[in-house]
């Protein structure tokens, strides 16, 4: 409903429907939120495509205040609301490499408790109310209290916030660095069930274990990044995590799995996490574990093959291993590519002997509840 908003109509506003939207004359796109409970909240609606921010709500956010923040949004140079700098911060942050996980965590975690505040009256308190509601997840309350630290360092330095709420706030700790690896049996039984899920996924989480690489990489797997005739896996920088080119020797295992994988397969790491906690999760274990387990698992399981942790360090592409102090920084510049490739052949018929004797306990299981069958 277009009107002409005055002082006096927003104090009286009232709705006999749920919402009502007061689209205002004056600023196009600027409208007044009243909701059937006697809320009232200031929303724009503008660009292309179209989106909804909030600015604030009333009457702590007057109308005069309201139709100048809302062109200011609309003209970029303020974001009015914690919601409508989010979506000006998420444009400046788009070439990055992270941007698409920061996005999502801002409109997950950050967004829905928050959104709705004007800049002008964010207080640390409401910071504290986003971190309360992870108090359960220590990472994700963590990454939430970081995001909103960057994002409100960028508003001041380029002036949409003349003070930052968050100084002086305190870090909630950081979580204890997770140190589950998977059991023999453990493994055996996690590919026994990959037959239960689909060919993407199960590619996936089959390719994380021969080749102890980050489910984010495995998952974003491109036909182009495959080598046949080298037998080999190049990462491309833009895909890795420290933002380094990648190489990753493929073993006979990995490349029988990647044959399986159609070019029309994609599969999200989000998507694989949940595969993993809801419906693969070992009825061996005796807690719970995570994809990043997985790939845990395997470098320690290569490490107890005897494999060295130089060699460890380029399979897992850390450079704080591979490339610490002045030796290996500089002087060093040995791939150990060759050593690559015989440690993940080694991890591969390790593997598949795993997977073996998995099987054969199932077999050997079947048989003598067969035979203790017959005998009754």
């Amino acid at each position: 409903m277009r009107v002409q908003l005055t002082d006096r109509f927003c104090a009286g506003a009232k709705s006999t429907e749920p919402q009502t939207d007061y689209f205002d004359v004056t600023v196009s796109g600027l409208a007044l939120r009243v909701t059937s409970n006697g809320t009232k909240a200031w929303t724009l609606h503008y660009g292309t495509p179209r989106k909804r921010v909030t600015l604030g709500r009333y009457p702590h956010m007057s109308l005069a205040i309201a139709r100048t923040r809302a062109i200011e949004t609309k003209e970029g140079r303020t974001a009015g609301s914690v919601a409508a700098l989010a979506e000006v911060y998420i444009k400046h942050i788009h070439d990055l490499r992270s941007a698409p996980k920061i996005e999502r965590r801002l409109r997950r975690d950050i967004l829905p408790v928050i959104g709705h505040i004007a800049l002008t009256e964010l207080h640390r308190r409401d910071v504290t109310r986003v971190i309360d509601a992870k108090s359960d997840a220590p990472i994700v309350a963590r990454r939430a209290f970081e995001d909103i630290r960057a994002m409100l360092r960028w508003a001041l330095a380029r002036g949409d916030i003349d003070h930052n709420p968050m100084d002086g706030l305190r870090a909630p700790p950081a979580s204890k660095p997770r140190t589950r690896v998977l059991s023999d049996i453990e493994i055996s039984d996690l590919w026994s069930k990959l037959d239960q899920v689909s060919n993407s996924v199960a590619t996936a989480i089959k390719l994380c274990l021969i080749t102890g690489q980050r489910i984010g990489e495995v998952a974003g797997l491109r036909p182009n990044e495959i080598d046949l005739a080298r037998k080999l896996w190049t990462i491309p920088p833009s895909r890795t995590k420290n933002g380094h080119e990648h190489t990753v020797p493929l073993s006979a295992m990995a490349l029988d799995i990647i044959a399986e994988l159609n070019a029309e397969d994609r599969v999200t790491v989000d998507h694989v996490g949940v595969i993993v906690r809801r419906r693969l999760q070992s009825l061996q274990s005796t807690c719970r574990f995570t994809t990043h387990d997985i790939r845990r698992s395997v470098l320690t399981k290569l490490a107890e093959l005897s494999v060295a942790p130089i060699v460890l360090g380029h399979i897992a592409n850390h450079r704080t291993t591979t490339k610490a102090g002045i030796t290996l920084g500089v002087y060093v510049q040995h791939a150990y590519e060759r050593e690559k490739r015989d440690a993940l052949d080694l991890w591969a018929n390790h593997l598949q002997a795993i997977i073996a004797g998995g099987a054969a306990k199932v077999v050997r299981i079947s048989e003598f509840i067969a035979g203790s069958s017959q005998a009754n």
